[in-house]
């Protein structure tokens, strides 16, 4: 679940009229946070902003999966979408297998160099 400031920050970006992925970009910066404060990690910086892709489009905001996304990535996009509509309720099971799966991860993958290196 996103922290309540990263929603305000999203929807005042929405207000301004910014662009979708600006109002993403706040989840993924919550999420990069995240995994630099050891709640978990990850493998790899693209996985870190998947997951904070996929926060932003459960929240509601409106990111379509990118034109060369593999059709798996695309399902996972609509699935975020239709669960930002609907809601859904969490399997408790599910989510504790998921945080201790991500907890053996690394933090690395979210350092400045590693991000540096993804953006270019």
């Amino acid at each position: 679940m996103p922290e309540r400031k990263t929603l305000e920050r999203a929807a005042r970006d929405k207000k301004q009229g910014k662009s979708a992925s600006t109002q993403a970009g706040e989840f993924v910066r919550e999420e990069i946070d995240r995994v630099r404060a050891g709640k978990h990690g990850v493998k790899s910086t693209k996985q870190a902003i998947a997951i904070g892709l996929s926060k932003a489009r459960r929240a509601g905001v409106d990111v379509p999966a990118s034109k060369s996304a593999s059709s798996a990535t695309r399902r996972k996009a609509e699935q975020d979408k239709r669960a930002s509509r609907d809601g859904h309720a969490k399997s408790s099971t599910r989510s504790q297998a998921t945080t201790k799966a991500l907890k053996k991860e690394s933090g690395a993958p979210v350092s400045r160099g590693a991000l540096s290196r993804q953006a270019s």
